[in-house]
């Protein structure tokens, strides 16, 4: 392949292609429908395990809410409960929010959904977890599989997960799509989307114009999915009202395509109210004649215009419930492979060959207007550029030329360590006590630079997707860390921004980069084991393996600080409880000899806490022998 030739379909068409060839589709939908007819037993989901892999499937005969207020109202997400969901938010962006009905929901069922998880999680059969749900339980089982993939990733678990939703509405902002996709989880999400939908497509439009007649539309379809014959219990609404709700989402998703999901359309003088809502994840459109997947919201916004365009008010209504009707098909063409494109003409190569055949597949081969913006809207789908796998090629070939600069940084830790002032590697830097130090920060912003560069990259999908598990990235990123951290940990310090900005490790003051790797040496040593972890070491080791040490010193100094003037008991015994609990920890460290021997150098910070601590528990235990003579230290008049 040429260096600027074009990846189409990547990702993507492998996850269709997946999904299709399995039994994934027919299970979840199956259980979809199962959970949907059980709603009559107030079953919000169902939970069934087939060989290795373990099905949640949720119900979309559930409410979210339809006042006027909360049908387009979004509120914030970053954590539900202790676990935080997304890690790459970069300051000053907007933040991530989702549907505040459906962020209801969700949580009125977290609890019983944490409570099957971990029964699921606790079978050593699961291997893979797909969750599923039809209608807004689609939205329920995404914010579900959020929290999954979340913990799954805090407790380094090996457990893969799949989030297949059908007719599902739209769920967050562009922040939210943006997050997901460089948190890498897109390809955890297959959505799939009917040719005339309306469901999916709602949240495009400002409806509450028509949130009463919305309200009876949710009632059929809910009724209609528990029975068929329910559905005609339901308050019809009149074709003249279908007929304004349809006109309303088209609209908006007009303006959409032509603003390329900027934010407000301006194709018409009407269409004026902001786009709230963004798709994340990759879709599956299916079709009577097939179906063709992509991942590119902006993409995705157009496919949902092109093919609605081709529809009916009733049909848009009619088809949010057909598809068990349409996971037959996609199944069936599958196994025939029947699905050959019906040429008009040679394709120049295979690449066209793959346009036509996802026009076919879409169901839009026989609207000649819409052929031609249906090809545009696939073509830029096509990854320009080098491919990831060049691309990783590439990065080696930097990585070459960045090695001097880390190998100029090793030097001087050593130059540090032997030095007669004894004061170690950090605390060296932190006072800038040699000419060296100055070249040493040069090359530590250069070493940021090409990891930041790194980390980008991955975020947009330009490295393959097994990088942040290749042996030879997590090595050099781990020795990176372990290396060059405790001197921006200096540099923090020195600089003072611990008493603007809170301690190292608070707020998120900790680069976002030593973070990522983190997580990559944990994965690391899940599919590997622990025996390296676990291994006696016979002499100190050259880095300190924990990187944030020095941070946990500093924090443990101001402790010390805090101690001799504070007259709040309550306060004074949570502070020596701190102090004692990281006394503990820096020693189990240095008894299995991973730390540095900077770390006890005699004049290192470390080292200097540990003395003044000794003359602070001695201080300590004069007071508890003579407690009325020495009242002085409890209101810090002597200070030691």
């Amino acid at each position: 392949m040429a260096i600027n030739e074009a990846s189409p379909f990547e990702s993507s068409e492998m996850l269709a292609t997946f999904v299709a060839s399995t039994p994934l589709l027919a299970e979840s939908w199956r259980l979809c429908n199962h959970v949907n007819r059980s709603a009559i037993a107030h079953r919000s989901f169902v939970a069934e395990q087939i060989g290795r892999v373990a099905y949640v499937a949720f119900s979309g005969v559930q409410m979210v809410g339809g006042s006027d207020d909360t049908w387009r109202n979004m509120v914030p997400l970053d954590r539900i409960g202790d676990v935080a969901f997304f890690s790459c938010i970069r300051e000053g962006e907007e933040p991530v929010m989702v549907h505040a009905g459906i962020l209801n929901l969700f949580n009125s069922l977290l609890h019983s959904f944490q409570t099957q998880m971990l029964e699921i999680l606790g079978n050593k059969e699961t291997k893979s977890v797909v969750i599923t749900g039809h209608s807004i339980g689609g939205a329920t089982a995404s914010l579900c599989t959020l929290w999954l993939l979340s913990y799954l990733r805090a407790i380094s678990s090996s457990v893969s997960v799949l989030c297949i939703t059908y007719g599902s509405p739209l769920l967050g902002n562009d922040s939210f799509s943006t997050a997901i996709f460089r948190e890498r989880w897109s390809g955890n999400f297959c959505h799939v989307v009917s040719k005339h939908d309306i469901m999916p497509r709602l949240l495009f439009a400002p409806i509450t114009p028509l949130t009463s007649q919305l309200n009876f539309l949710l009632q059929f379809w809910q009724l209609s999915m528990t029975s068929p014959d329910f559905g005609k219990l339901a308050v019809q609404i009149t074709d003249r009202e279908k007929a304004k709700l349809f006109t309303a989402v088209m609209d908006y998703l007009e303006a959409a395509t032509q603003g390329d999901g900027e934010g407000e359309g301006e194709s018409k003088g009407e269409v004026s109210v902001p786009i709230l809502f963004r798709p994340f994840g990759n879709y599956l459109f299916v079709s009577e004649d097939g179906a063709v997947c992509m991942d590119s919201p902006a993409t995705i916004t157009k496919m949902m215009h092109l093919m609605l365009a081709t529809g009916s008010p009733d049909c848009s209504i009619e088809d949010h419930l057909k598809y068990g009707y349409y996971v037959d098909k996609v199944s069936w063409q599958f196994l025939t492979q029947g699905n050959s494109p019906k040429q008009r003409s040679i394709p120049e190569s295979s690449y066209e060959a793959g346009l036509e055949l996802a026009i076919q597949s879409s169901g839009l081969a026989n609207q000649e207007s819409l052929i031609i913006p249906a090809m545009e809207c696939l073509k830029t789908t096509r990854r320009m550029g080098p491919s990831p796998v060049l691309n990783a090629a590439s990065l080696a070939l930097s990585l070459s030329k960045v090695v001097p600069y880390r190998a100029q940084i090793e030097w001087y830790k050593a130059l540090c360590d032997e030095h007669d002032e004894q004061v170690g590697y950090y605390d060296s830097f932190k006072s800038r006590s040699a000419k060296s130090a100055m070249k040493v920060n040069i090359n530590r912003h250069k070493l940021a630079r090409f990891w930041n560069d790194v980390i980008e990259m991955m975020e947009k999908n330009e490295l393959p997707h097994d990088f942040d598990r290749r042996a030879k990235w997590v090595n050099t990123s781990h020795f990176y860390k372990l290396l060059v951290e405790p001197l921006d940990i200096a540099e923090y310090y020195r600089k003072g921004l611990h008493r603007t900005k809170g301690h190292y490790m608070e707020n998120g003051n900790r680069e976002r980069r030593y973070v990522m790797f983190d997580r990559w040496w944990k994965d690391r040593i899940r599919r590997d084991g622990a025996a390296e972890e676990n291994s006696v070491r016979s002499t100190f080791a050259s880095l300190t393996q924990d990187s944030c040490f020095w941070a946990k010193v500093e924090e443990a100094r101001d402790w010390l600080d805090s101690v001799r003037s504070e007259k709040d008991t309550n306060k004074l015994a949570l502070l020596w409880d701190k102090i004692e609990k990281f006394e503990v920890y820096a020693n189990q460290l240095i008894e299995q000899k991973e730390v540095s021997k900077d770390v006890l150098a005699k004049n290192s910070s470390y080292s200097i806490w540990v003395g003044d601590l000794r003359e602070l528990k001695q201080l300590r235990e004069r007071l508890n022998m003579f407690p009325h003579q020495l009242t002085g230290f409890l209101d810090g008049e002597v200070v030691p």
